[in-house]
């Protein structure tokens, strides 16, 4: 029982498997992160896109017969 004991308490004392969990869940916090940024922002960017090629092919067209095109 007391050989026991001594290794459940050095399992305690060990810190690399603590050290493993913390630097995990940061990366799954920054995984995270990442991928609800670039969802949010594509479709944002999407819309932008769209909005700037309307307003390019709208006002900017135009006349082949006028003389600056």
């Amino acid at each position: 029982m007391k050989a026991f004991v001594t290794k459940v308490s050095a399992f305690a004392r060990e810190e690399d498997g603590v050290a493993l969990s913390e630097y995990l869940v940061l990366l799954g916090l920054l995984v995270g992160g990442v991928i609800a940024a670039v969802t949010t922002v594509s479709g944002n960017l999407a819309a932008a896109w769209t909005s700037w090629g309307t307003f390019f092919t709208s006002h900017l067209s135009c006349d082949p017969a006028a003389p600056l095109c």
